[in-house]
């Protein structure tokens, strides 16, 4: 089975797309050994979209107040996310609830990693901001890493 990389996001919002873009390129290097799956975030969608997998890597923006570009590792099977609100996703009802809801229901993958790209701006309409940007490529390859396929066209700085 395929390692599954779930992209989260709001097309538009800015920041919020973060997870979305790394999905995007993502797909294009390594569609044959990664199934990528873009989501909105809504907590029983994610659920259903990483049923039955055993290695799962999401990625999603954050807004927890660190610095902007700001990229975290959790290990979501080892312990459970920041509780704190929006310390791990910029979604109200999404990514930390599906998480700790298909822990309680023995339903999580053996394998499961967030990826938290702090963003700057959410705004409705606007782009990635430079500081997300600058470390899209180095979640794509760290991704990859995860999911244990070489990163083919990744460049890191």
């Amino acid at each position: 089975m395929v390692p599954l990389v779930i992209g989260v996001g709001r097309p538009h919002c800015g920041d919020d797309s973060a997870g979305l873009e790394v999905a995007r390129r993502l797909r294009t290097r390594a569609a044959e050994t990664v199934a990528v799956v873009l989501a909105d975030g809504e907590a029983s969608s994610l659920m259903q979209a990483w049923a039955g997998q055993e290695r799962v890597v999401i990625i999603d923006a954050s807004a927890s107040g660190s610095r902007p570009g700001t990229v975290r590792r959790f290990d979501a099977v080892r312990e459970p996310l920041p509780s704190r609100r929006r310390a791990t996703s910029t979604h109200g009802f999404g990514v930390v609830e599906a998480i700790e809801m298909a822990r309680a229901m023995d339903l999580l993958p053996t394998s499961l990693i967030v990826y938290g790209i702090e963003g700057r701006s959410f705004d409705p309409g606007s782009d990635l901001s430079p500081e997300v940007v600058a470390v899209v490529d180095e979640v794509v390859a760290r991704a990859l890493e995860e999911c244990e396929v070489e990163n083919p066209g990744v460049r890191t700085a």
